[in-house]
């Protein structure tokens, strides 16, 4: 042991402690602009542009394309009914090549425009109108400082919310007006013969129709924020009633693991934890607290790992296998670590869309899902339009292709299995009894091709949809809405504009608007932030829990949740259990080797 200690102390760098390169992607004590600025310095502008011409030209294209491809489609059936006078066969005939370009071709054509365009919206238009709207409330909390009026606060976040809507709807309009002598609506057969001149009545039409959209959109979106219920500090626990049951929910959220003994995280560098001891003492206390009183529950809310890798998960498996108690209890969902992270050294590193890394991402977080919670979770049913399979179940027919994707990268299989990963969301845990209590488990993350936009949030319309589904199919549950992403901005001050705009959901406050009919019947619950915060939106109760990793307090905790059946279907939220994450070294941990501090 003595020899190893005086053989380290020789070193004029100590490896263990890591060097200024395991700082780079960190986001640390720098503002936007400046990690705008380094981005730009080692981007790579060939693959920037191939992406701006995959994820935003060739959709705005297709949206431009389809009121001429209507027109000229409509111009046909015209015809064919007029030639009806003159000559039944070839009318019919005319008729049915129509039909049948319609049912083959254009179906599939007027779904990838609607595709397209729900694209350029979630691209272009909603992180513009968050962005401004943001920036005024940043403002805000310079100006009225945190704590001293909580009204003037909220007043002052809904009148920046009002100007954002109005401000962005002016610039739409603006230059949906300076496109408009450009466009052309009007198609026919033979614009086939000379389709270079479409190109630019194409991108007039699609900038007009994103224009106006955004126009009436932003209006309504900046109206239903301001009014919306603002989000306030929760401390209005339940009282416990001797009797009743109690459900215990330890969550666990943001983990990183990381690959190796002496690894930092990406996102705090060498001002963060190295190696994955703290994960293994936050599963050793929480093992504690079980061996005390039994918890029903362990909610993982993302980032188990730290940029999905296999030697991560693989690393978390090992940790999570010595607390078979707990692993069995376990539910996950996906973080934007876990997804989105194309390099953890370069937060610059491009990924193009017909790349195959989001889709092996993307299948080893829902292998480890489903080893860990595959049969105890439902899915979506598309024939029957219920949960009725587990997702054992549901990923039963795709294993084969699922593992020759990870063994030979193939862009076919990729593009197959991007299709499974999106159908395997929401998961749900029904409740038992029927009035029990349920668990829906959502993915928040947006697409993301490169770091730098790895932690925008985003639940889709579909997922949204879904839950609606769960909801009427059990109609007397008591529901925790799990989810990685925080709903919307809360009450904290943040230090840094780059927290506010680049990690919210995108549609947070339509997803609340969403769940807020649910009322007293269910909490939400995420992490990502890594702050501790229980508050209300509305009569939505939101959780947003703390990392017992990425903490920087001396003693880092945890929360075991505690909730109840309430009167007339309500989820009672009673106090907290606080789990104190010791700064002990786990007897898993090398013994000699100490976590720096």
């Amino acid at each position: 042991m003595a020899e190893k200690t005086d053989a380290n102390t020789k070193l004029l760098i100590d490896p263990r402690k890591g060097d200024v390169e395991d700082d780079a992607a960190s986001p640390r004590d720098r503002s936007l602009l400046i990690m705008a600025g380094a981005m730009l310095v080692e981007i790579n502008f060939l693959k920037l542009a191939l992406a701006i011409v995959l994820l935003i030209i060739v959709p705005a294209i297709l949206l431009g394309l389809a009121p001429l491809v209507v027109t000229g489609w409509y111009a046909q059936v015209s015809r064919g009914f007029t030639t009806l006078t003159t000559g039944l066969i070839p009318a019919l005939a005319t008729l049915v090549v129509v039909a049948l370009a319609a049912w083959f071709g254009g179906k599939p054509l007027f779904r990838t425009a609607e595709r397209s365009f729900w694209s350029l919206i979630s691209l272009v238009v909603q992180p513009g109108y968050a962005f401004l709207r943001e920036g005024l409330r940043h403002i805000g909390e310079r100006v009225i400082p945190y704590g001293t009026a909580p009204r003037t606060r909220r007043a002052f976040s809904a009148i920046a919310t009002a100007i954002a809507g109005l401000t962005l709807s002016a610039i739409a309009l603006w230059l949906a007006w300076l496109a408009w002598p450009e466009t052309r609506w009007v198609g026919s057969i033979w614009d086939l013969r000379f389709p270079q001149r479409l190109i630019l009545p194409t991108l007039a039409n699609s900038a007009v129709l994103i224009g106006l959209f955004l126009a009436v959109a932003s209006l309504v979106w900046s109206l239903a924020d301001a009014t919306m219920d603002q989000p306030r500090d929760f401390e209005d626990f339940d009282d416990e009633v001797s009797g009743r049951p109690v459900w215990r929910v330890a969550q666990l959220s943001d983990l990183h693991a990381v690959g190796s003994t002496f690894e930092f995280r990406i996102e705090a560098g060498r001002r963060g934890p190295r190696g994955n001891e703290k994960i293994e003492t936050a599963l050793a206390a929480l093992s504690r607290a079980h061996a005390d009183e039994a918890v029903d529950l362990v909610l993982m809310s993302g980032d188990m790992t730290d940029c999905g890798r296999s030697a991560e998960w693989a690393e978390f498996f090992a940790i999570l296998d010595r607390y078979p108690d707990l692993r069995e209890r376990c539910l996950m969902l996906p973080g934007n670590h876990d997804l989105n992270v194309v390099d953890r050294t370069n937060p610059a590193r491009l990924e193009l869309p017909t790349s195959i890394g989001k889709s092996l991402r993307q299948m080893r977080a829902l292998s480890a899902m489903a080893a860990v919670q595959g049969d105890r979770v439902l899915v979506m049913d598309r024939r029957s339009g219920r949960f009725a399979r587990t997702l054992t179940t549901a990923l039963a027919p795709h294993r084969e292709d699922i593992a020759a994707f990870a063994d030979t990268g193939s862009f076919r299989l990729s593009m197959r299995v991007s299709q499974i990963w999106d159908d395997m969301f929401p998961m749900i845990v029904p409740p038992r009894p029927e009035d029990g209590l349920g668990v829906i488990l959502l993915n928040s993350n947006a697409e993301a091709n490169f770091s730098f936009t790895n932690a925008l949030g985003l639940v889709p319309s579909e997922q949204m949809r879904d839950l609606t589904i769960a909801m009427e199919q059990f109609p007397r549950a008591r529901w925790l809405i799990a989810l990685h992403h925080h709903l919307i901005e809360y009450p904290k001050p943040v230090s840094a504009f780059a927290a506010r705009i680049g990690t919210a959901l995108i549609n947070g406050s339509a997803f609340v608007r969403k769940i807020k009919p649910l009322g007293r019947r269910a909490v939400a619950l995420h992490g990502h932030r890594h702050i501790d915060w229980i508050g209300a939106c509305g009569p939505m109760r939101i959780i947003s829990a703390p990392s017992p990793v990425m903490s920087p307090m001396p003693e880092p905790y945890f929360y075991i949740h505690r909730f109840a059946p309430g009167h007339g279907g309500a989820l009672d939220l009673l106090a907290p259990e606080r789990v104190s994450v010791t700064a002990q070294v786990p007897v898993h941990a090398p013994a000699d080797d100490p976590v720096p501090t």
